[in-house]
């Protein structure tokens, strides 16, 4: 008896873990069609997602979009960012139950319209999590700032990230990068593979100094600028806690 009590509880558990999405994820087909003109990689932590789209095989920046997900019976995501369509801000669309088989993730929007993702990483540090800027140093002093509608995040899953600029009320955007990041012994490093901005910064490697000190993460070193940086970073979450 106790081992026919405890056969649904393995499942049950398995089924958990299948429908976990934390981490980075690539585009590889939309209707059954593999993308190969565009490189799409996605990355959710924390309820929330973002992505970056390039063209594959140059440096040219195309969109970026995210927000929150929610992932029960249904799986729903609501925008804070889209930059092909900033009326979709606020907006949630629906996607029929999440099959997740063999590290595919297949999503069928209302429309009909399916996209099939395939995982890159799970891999997890003391960094993965979505963060948001509440700190940063100027002129030697400290400045702290409660985030609103226009915040700076950085979100960190898999070996993958992506900080975005943007303000979910009003669509302004100033900007996203990403790529592939190590976080150990308290060196960080970047490797930016898209950039809004200025596509000539892509291939660049950046190196910072970082500890997590009561929740926080501080972040020092050089911007892509090569200028001198301090950042403190709050998990996203608990900065925009009700």
């Amino acid at each position: 008896m106790k081992n026919l009590l405890f056969l649904p509880m393995l499942m049950f558990l398995s089924m958990a873990t299948a429908q976990n999405l934390e981490g980075s994820w690539l585009l590889v087909e939309v209707d059954h069609q593999p993308v190969n003109d565009l490189e799409t990689v996605r990355i959710y932590m924390d309820n929330y997602f973002a992505q970056g789209t390039k063209e594959a095989g140059t440096d040219k920046f195309i969109s970026a979009a995210g927000g929150e997900y929610t992932l029960d019976e249904l799986y729903t995501e609501t925008y804070d960012f889209n930059t092909e369509d900033i009326t979709t801000l606020g907006e949630t669309r629906q996607y029929e139950p999440v099959e997740i088989q063999k590290n595919l993730l297949n999503l069928t929007a209302e429309d009909g319209t399916t996209y099939t993702w395939r995982k890159i990483s799970d891999d997890t540090n003391d960094l993965s999590g979505n963060w948001v800027i509440t700190g940063r140093q100027r002129d030697g002093e400290l400045n702290r700032s409660t985030p609103g509608a226009r915040r700076t995040i950085k979100i960190l899953g898999g070996d993958r990230f992506q900080w975005v600029a943007f303000n979910s009320e009003t669509g302004d955007f100033p900007g996203t990068g990403g790529g592939t990041y190590t976080a150990e012994d308290g060196k960080y490093t970047e490797n930016i593979e898209f950039f809004s901005r200025d596509d000539s910064r892509v291939g660049a490697r950046l190196d910072f100094d970082y500890k997590v000190k009561d929740g926080e993460w501080h972040h020092s070193g050089k911007s892509s600028k090569g200028d001198p940086i301090y950042e403190i970073w709050s998990p996203y979450a608990e900065a925009y806690k009700e």
